[in-house]
């Protein structure tokens, strides 16, 4: 079993901001893929479905940002899943819009919702895909602001393009084979 955690805030005020850049992307994907997120529980709301022949779950943490640790623990836990079973999706202000990162270990970087994760499953060795959001223009903008703030027109199809990527290179996640989604995935746009 593989398991995706797309990050972002529940509810519609929160629905296509910055923040929720992981929250599109499993949408995105269970678009795609045909797979309905349509179960609740673990502090999730969560899709089943078999992508290149295993068996995958699409989770989006419904606990907000900050305390996402809650749910990538019990689902975790339930599901009997290693580190490496499992891969998250979260917004980055440090990458322009649409610009994907690999990385299967390291810091928060100053997501709380990384950092969460990492104190709650206590290892920061698990793979996830940043999803460049840019920075506000205005140096002295508040960042809380800033991410909750709403994608431009031109924001909105630089992350699409970006989901697209995601999801079109989503097996070689499921077969743990980072390396190489590394050398798709970590390009300039």
């Amino acid at each position: 079993m593989f398991v995706i955690f797309g990050l972002g805030n529940p509810g519609k005020k929160y629905e296509y901001t910055r923040h929720n850049a992981g929250f599109c992307t499993i949408d995105y994907i269970a678009s795609k893929r045909e797979i309905k997120i349509n179960k609740i529980g673990l502090s999730s709301i969560y899709g089943e479905g078999t992508i290149g022949g295993e068996k995958v779950l699409l989770v989006k943490p419904q606990t907000f940002m900050n305390l996402s640790g809650k749910a990538a623990l019990a689902v975790k836990s339930f599901y009997k899943i290693e580190n490496n079973d499992m891969m998250v999706i979260h917004d980055d202000v440090s990458m322009p819009v649409g610009q994907l990162r690999v990385r299967t270990k390291g810091s928060a970087g100053g997501h709380n919702g990384i950092k969460d994760i990492i104190l709650s499953i206590n290892s920061d060795e698990f793979p996830r895909i940043k999803m460049g959001v840019g920075a506000p223009d205005n140096p002295n903008m508040d960042m809380a602001d800033y991410v909750l703030g709403r994608f431009t027109d031109v924001d909105v199809k630089l992350i699409s393009k970006a989901a697209e990527k995601i999801e079109e290179n989503l097996e070689l996640a499921i077969k743990r084979d980072f390396t190489n989604l590394m050398n798709k995935l970590n390009t300039k746009i």
